[in-house]
């Protein structure tokens, strides 16, 4: 089609053009309102729960000292799970999250390895979690708060993977 068989239809019809073929005429709208808007306002985009929960998990588990995440239960139920042949680790145990259209907050709890700061390990995982989530689903971290519910000392896992007694 060439510029010359595009013709301005009148202003009372709202920007439609008129297309001349050989057979006749066809108007061509321009499309809904709002066409010349910019990409970013043409849209919603909603941000599930379990996203953020994942991603905050997985900047969690990055550093150095933070050697489980979630509660006494949800760790024991997830050792089992992670047994199971084919079964997947959770990476969104241990964490909470509330999640709005430009927000969210988030809940960790952590076992820390017995030696480290516990405030450094913290502060580290608080800042890692805000990085990652924010570049990665351009939400605002609000907050995160963090609950130390165990320390994980030396030889605890050697004696639960041998099934060792302590007492004869």
């Amino acid at each position: 089609m060439t510029a010359d068989q595009l013709i301005p239809a009148s202003k009372k019809d709202h920007g439609t053009q008129t297309h001349r073929t050989g057979a006749g005429t066809t108007d061509i709208a321009p499309g809904r309102p709002g066409v010349n808007e910019p990409a970013q306002t043409r849209g919603k985009t909603s941000i599930a729960d379990v996203v953020v929960a994942k991603v905050a998990g997985l900047a969690a588990r990055e550093i150095p000292g933070v050697h489980d995440m979630g509660g006494g239960l949800s760790r024991t139920l997830g050792a089992v799970r992670d047994r199971v042949p084919g079964g997947r680790p959770n990476v969104g145990r241990g964490v909470k999250v509330e999640v709005g259209e430009r927000q969210t907050a988030i809940d960790l709890d952590l076992v820390v390895e017995y030696g480290v700061s516990i405030a450094e390990v913290a502060a580290d995982v608080r800042e890692n979690v805000i990085t990652a989530v924010e570049r990665i689903t351009g939400l605002e971290v609000v907050e995160v708060n963090i609950a130390v519910n165990d320390v994980h000392l030396p030889g605890d896992e050697d004696q639960v993977a041998t099934g060792e007694s302590r007492v004869e």
